[in-house]
């Protein structure tokens, strides 16, 4: 039978306030099991209390003094610890209204008196090696789960940065810095997290925004060089190539199976290509307004409005921040939502830090 117990749990209780009870029952599992024994439910729930994680059953006769085997049942569901160790009824009482009240209360099984030694022996063997095997199988399965969970996480790091790495090489395509996209998921995460802007959505759904919100440029990865990094201002027919950026983006990321199994895809999806959309419905590609576009591409507009603003460019020298904000306000890059405008003026001091501006 030893080769059914763990290391610590391998103690038998015996609660009954027949010391013959007693001895017998201890003759019958001492040379497998420690034994433990109590006179009464009272001693029996000290005992317990006191080796719970130790103890692999407990045999509890019904009639005791001070504290009977049906009351110290009753104390023990409070507990909860009928479920997680087997309990045996010892009993002579062969009512049928004693033993359905201890199946009830979780009892695995009733022994009547007199004990047959060999058959206590094979019915507790039994329950304790069922018992041991389940937990053995539930410490398994955790273990397997934790290390699925680690898989898994370490998956969602790989594919975050996939995504970083993809956008980041379409910065440095564009003469950019390579910290344009962190700092627009930053922008992003702090108006969700830190104004009314966030309320509705739970903490997952926040953090993958954030993480959509790192591939709105993708699409730049078609357009030229010689657009992409023009010093001068565009002709029209080079802007309309550029504009195509959000289009091309959005067709990009629904080609990547991976991507599209990623719970951040319909975000990412819904940015690239709407993240030059406006208010007012003169944005493109689809010419967009108002409530028809989402709160979260809403967002990284702005965000990559006032980063693109601030920045320098190959074809620009960056705007202070009060500058870059009194554009903003003034409508001079855009129209926008007065709610997320609003927002945004709330905590633009507290996005310069982004810009490692001391103030």
């Amino acid at each position: 039978m030893e080769k059914y117990l763990t290391k610590d749990r391998n103690i038998i209780l015996i609660i009954d306030d027949s010391k013959l009870t007693r001895l017998v029952l201890k003759n019958i599992f001492k040379a497998s099991y420690r034994i433990e024994e109590a006179k009464n439910g009272i001693q029996g729930l000290e005992k317990l209390r006191d080796n719970c994680d130790s103890v692999c059953a407990v045999l509890l006769d019904v009639v005791m003094p001070e504290m009977d085997g049906m009351e110290m049942l009753h104390a023990l569901m409070e507990l909860d610890v009928i479920g997680q160790i087997p309990f045996f009824l010892i009993t002579a009482d062969d009512r049928n209204e004693i033993t359905e009240d201890a199946y009830h209360m979780g009892v695995m099984d009733v022994i009547h008196k007199p004990i047959v030694p060999y058959m206590v022996r094979r019915r507790v063997d039994s329950i304790v090696e069922l018992f041991e095997s389940r937990r053995r199988l539930s410490d398994i399965v955790e273990i397997q789960r934790e290390e699925l969970l680690q898989k898994t996480q370490n998956l969602y790091k790989m594919s975050i940065g996939m995504l970083e790495a993809l956008s980041t090489a379409i910065e440095f395509r564009s003469d950019e810095t390579g910290s344009h996209i962190q700092r627009i998921r930053s922008i992003t995460l702090y108006l969700l997290q830190h104004t009314d802007l966030g309320k509705g959505l739970t903490n997952e759904e926040i953090e993958l925004i954030g993480i959509a919100s790192i591939c709105h440029d993708v699409g730049k990865i078609s357009i030229p060089d010689s657009i992409l990094n023009k010093p001068g201002k565009l002709t029209d027919e080079e802007y309309k190539i550029m504009k195509t950026h959000t289009t091309r983006g959005a067709q990009l990321l629904s080609q990547i199976p991976q991507m599209q199994q990623h719970k951040a895809y319909r975000y990412a999806y819904d940015i690239a290509l709407h993240h030059h959309e406006r208010w007012d419905g003169k944005g493109y590609p689809e010419g967009l307004k108002g409530n028809q576009l989402s709160l979260w591409a809403q967002i990284v507009s702005i965000a990559d409005v006032y980063d693109a603003l601030v920045s320098k460019r190959c074809y620009k020298e960056g705007y202070s921040f009060d500058k870059a904000l009194e554009m903003i306000i003034n409508g001079e890059c855009g129209v926008f939502n007065p709610a997320l405008l609003d927002a945004f003026i709330q905590v633009e001091k507290k996005i310069r830090v982004l810009y490692d501006v001391v103030f």
